[in-house]
């Protein structure tokens, strides 16, 4: 195990509060490493050897690693993975005053398991959009970086059955407490973060505040646990700890194959956005990196697509949700992720060249296929590889209570991970 792997993931866990602070936090580790920023509109020819990224909406990023070789050589190891986590965001007109408290109402982004996100620490980030006094409109990242709500837990002497049976309304249940509606920090929501702007952004504080996308996240930092400190527990690792792992694989790889990381935002709502895997950030910029359709087809059938997201782990309290010969443990790999009905878009080609990968970098390999009985969930991958028509590979780290406030995964596998992009965007792969 790598400590300082899992201490450069914690920290960029810490920065990565939204997906607008993950692309921010990850064009700051690409930029460390010599990566510029792909003129927007503007003619533009990569350079043998050059590295590049592009952003969408603030909250999607591809970073590209060129070889001295043209494309339609050797393709492209292409990487996926996708920035946004089930969450609570603050809706349009939040503020809700009832029996002297200040409550601001919330919508449930993504499929969020609800019951963790009583009593928890909760802070506030996101962006917001502001208008100038010239007329020009401009998007702030904002973090208030601190605890400044919660959503208390109804005590159990006024529902006796809530350890057989509380469900979570969220219209209802999920309001969440600011403080007292007469407290001199009160005023509405959004004076408040006028108020927040203004303390980050002072040279701006005469801009007016238009609009904003804002989410609470718990405040509590990503920790080693175990006794011996073997996992690591953390909000968003669903799916922030591929985007840490297939860009640091891409930092790492050697210059011998064009190398591309993708990592999109609104997976979790089903990916049809400008920004989403359905949208055509990456199809735009293969287009504009292969302008003629033939050598474009070409290169794509060279290339490969590891779709990059966490795995569910079989978990000892309930192992009969697993199926009995497909329950990946923490600590003993990345997974395979195989749907015959096409939810992952792993196949036998694509699992045997990374198998090829794996055992020559010394990683050990698992695999994971949903029971039978039971709904499968879905990646970037299938997306991805109807856009582009390339072979691809799903495949994640086991984690439990996969988008639960506090999510759990193992550290070893962190380092397996990153060893098998690492050699998957450095060693050959031939597909006769």
């Amino acid at each position: 195990m790598s400590v300082d792997l899992v201490t450069d993931l914690i920290d960029f866990l810490s920065r990565a509060t939204t997906p607008f602070h993950a692309v921010a936090a990850l064009i700051e580790d690409l930029e460390g490493e010599g990566f510029t920023a792909i003129p927007d509109g503007k003619t533009w020819q990569p350079e043998p050897r050059g590295k590049y990224y592009l952003t969408a909406n603030g909250s999607s990023l591809i970073a590209l690693r060129m070889a001295a070789s043209g494309p339609v050589d050797a393709g492209f190891r292409m990487m996926g993975a996708h920035t946004d986590s089930p969450c609570l965001r603050v809706k349009p007109n939040p503020d809700i005053f009832k029996t002297g408290y200040h409550q601001l109402g919330v919508e449930v982004y993504g499929g969020a398991l609800l019951n963790p996100w009583f009593d928890r620490d909760l802070s506030l980030a996101g962006r917001a959009s502001c208008v100038s006094e010239t007329g020009g409109v401009s998007s702030h990242l904002i973090d208030f970086e601190r605890p400044i709500a919660i959503i208390p837990s109804l005590a159990i002497h006024l529902d006796r059955e809530a350890n057989k049976q509380r469900s979570v309304n969220p219209q209802e249940d999920l309001p969440v407490l600011l403080g007292l509606s007469g407290d001199s920090a009160g005023g509405n929501f959004g004076h408040l973060l006028k108020d927040q702007f203004d303390k980050q952004y002072p040279e701006l504080a005469d801009c007016e505040l238009l609009d904003y996308e804002m989410m609470f996240y718990d405040v509590q930092r990503a920790s080693r646990v175990g006794i011996k400190e073997e996992f690591i527990a953390s909000a968003r690792l669903d799916n922030l700890l591929s985007c840490y792992a297939t860009v640091h694989a891409l930092i790492g790889a050697g210059e011998d194959f064009h190398g591309l990381v993708v990592c999109n935002d609104h997976e979790e709502v089903g990916s049809v956005s400008a920004a989403g895997a359905q949208g055509p950030m990456l199809k735009n910029l293969v287009q504009r990196l292969l302008p003629d359709p033939s050598v474009r087809g070409s290169a794509m059938q060279r290339s490969m697509l590891v779709s990059v997201d966490n795995a569910h782990g079989i978990h000892p309290n309930y192992m009969d949700r697993h199926d009995g010969n497909h329950g990946p443990i923490l600590n003993h790999g990345p997974v395979i992720k195989i749907n015959n009905n096409q939810r992952y878009a792993s196949n036998s080609e694509t699992v045997a060249a990374f198998k090829h990968v794996c055992r020559m970098a010394e990683v050990p390999l698992q695999s994971f296929v949903v029971r039978s009985d039971m709904a499968c969930g879905s990646t970037i991958g299938p997306l991805t590889a109807a856009e582009l028509g390339v072979r691809t590979l799903d495949l994640g780290v086991p984690t439990f209570a996969m988008h639960s406030i506090r999510e759990l995964a193992g550290c070893d596998d962190l380092e397996y991970l990153v060893q098998a992009l690492h050699g998957f965007a450095s060693l050959p792969l031939d597909f006769d």
